[in-house]
């Protein structure tokens, strides 16, 4: 494991129904596995994954909803303190992207931040049964204001890339939002103390009453 210090940690949740390889795609990303025979656990896991973002090392938190979407059993405290989450469907399965709508709802209702969401068709390597055309994952993306990609935790298919594009939008929102707070001259202010961001501590992202981006820091 990275034992480097971390500049900031960042909270990420998969949702999506049960089955779309979810669990295989933070194994992949975490640890670069793949486990064809996986089976749904009831639970919450978590991976960590440090990742290096314009010279700041940032630790990622993943956290698999593993087997609770079953039962309908996501809690709110799964999604407490999540800047990101990665919303997962099956492309050969349409069921899955059907429910993604009914995601967003949950997502929203727990959060009260605006987080980043990245919607993720995984399983391309099922091409010949695909159900969901890459054009239908694109456009329902663009309606919702969403990332969209593409992915398979079999071959790896931008399976890095999906969680790198969560993690580094979060931090370029952070970026921006401590750009535009501070004045230039303030630099040699101690970097703990703008805008409140602890060093190495989680972050959460909320809504400004015009719905934009704000910055603000987690108080456990």
């Amino acid at each position: 494991m990275d034992q480097r210090p971390q500049d900031y940690l960042f909270k990420v949740v998969l949702i999506g129904d049960s089955a779309v390889g979810k669990s295989n795609l933070l194994s992949r990303f975490a640890r670069d596995q793949f486990h064809p025979n996986s089976k749904s656990t009831i639970g919450v896991e978590f991976q960590t994954k440090t990742l290096d973002v314009q010279g700041k090392v940032i630790r990622a938190q993943v956290w698999d909803t593993a087997g609770q979407e079953r039962f309908k059993a996501v809690t709110a405290a799964y999604y407490r303190g999540a800047v990101g989450a990665l919303l997962v469907y099956d492309v050969s399965r349409r069921q899955t992207f059907d429910s993604v709508g009914r995601w967003l709802e949950e997502l929203h209702m727990h959060c009260n931040m605006n987080a980043v969401i990245v919607l993720v068709g995984n399983k391309t390597d099922l091409e010949d049964t695909r159900e969901v055309s890459t054009a239908e994952g694109r456009t329902l993306a663009e309606d919702q204001g969403l990332f969209f990609m593409e992915t398979s935790a079999l071959d790896s298919t931008n399976v890095t890339a999906a969680f790198q594009t969560v993690v580094e939008e979060i931090y370029h929102i952070m970026n921006r939002k401590a750009s535009s707070s501070f004045p230039s001259s303030d630099e040699s202010q101690p970097k703990h103390e703008k805008g409140g961001l602890a060093n190495g501590k989680p972050v959460v992202l909320q809504a400004d009453a015009d719905g934009h981006r704000r910055l603000g820091c987690c108080s456990s």
